[in-house]
């Protein structure tokens, strides 16, 4: 077996699959991102332990949005020892309403939540609580895992109370390989899809700001000669609307 590409070729399969399924969310989400950078409102993202890596992806980064804030709390990072402690805490009940009330989450902003199975109390909690403020609530999960029984008191998933739902098209459990001789699956697909989806949402949210003619705070590589002086410009600017400055 060549796991290399086989492992490819199941990431174009599930891609593909997201183009086909999944293009108009995306362009609502963008869409949303769009009208929320316009309108002076704010962008947030969110997940735990490896679903925190899309979100963090999507910050401070080069080529991306400068105002795309990270809901960071702890406990939910990949920065914890004991490892397994992330899964316990994102179980607890009212955490994820304790960190959107300690972010500043208001009326009309953008809110993206990723969540593979989606079932966990934090992220659902998390999602209620920034409705209930009023901001707008993007689910990035999978629909695979809708068989899941959620572990929320309310008894329900991500995608049933988030306002938008994205799809990842990915498998139940993640692993997309039978290697043989192993019981497992193994190749996690969510991490690298979901980051494709994200880039993907953003790039036409930049786009459909600059077709209003509105400049989009668009980070460049800080390794590039103009880099540093560009992103200096681009932090001023957008000073009230990113929040992981310390400031």
């Amino acid at each position: 077996m060549d796991a290399v590409s086989a492992y490819f070729e199941q990431l174009q399969s599930i891609l593909n699959d997201v183009l086909d399924t999944q293009k108009d969310a995306m362009d609502t989400a963008a869409a949303k991102i769009a009208d929320a950078v316009i309108s002076g409102r704010d962008v947030f993202a969110f997940g735990c332990s490896h679903a925190g890596l899309v979100a963090l992806e999507l910050y401070y980064r080069s080529s991306g949005m400068a105002v795309i804030n990270p809901v960071r709390a702890p406990g939910l990072n990949l920065d914890v020892d004991p490892a397994t402690m992330t899964s316990q805490m994102e179980r607890l009940p009212d955490y994820g309403r304790v960190i959107i009330d300690n972010h500043p989450v208001k009326d009309g902003d953008v809110i993206i939540i990723h969540s593979v199975s989606g079932r966990n109390t934090v992220t659902v909690d998390a999602a209620l609580r920034a409705k209930e403020i009023g901001a707008f609530v993007i689910a990035l999960t999978s629909m695979a895992a809708a068989v899941l029984t959620s572990r929320h008191p309310s008894g329900k998933s991500l995608y049933q109370v988030a306002d938008l739902v994205l799809d990842n098209c990915g498998r139940l459990g993640d692993g997309c390989l039978e290697i043989p001789g192993v019981i497992e699956k193994v190749a996690p697909t969510s991490t690298a899809v979901g980051a494709a989806i994200c880039n993907a949402v953003v790039a036409q949210a930049v786009n459909l700001i600059s077709a209003a003619g509105v400049l989009p705070p668009v980070f460049v590589s800080a390794n590039l000669d103009s880099g540093d002086d560009h992103n200096k410009k681009v932090l001023e600017k957008y000073k009230d609307h990113i929040f992981y400055m310390g400031h």
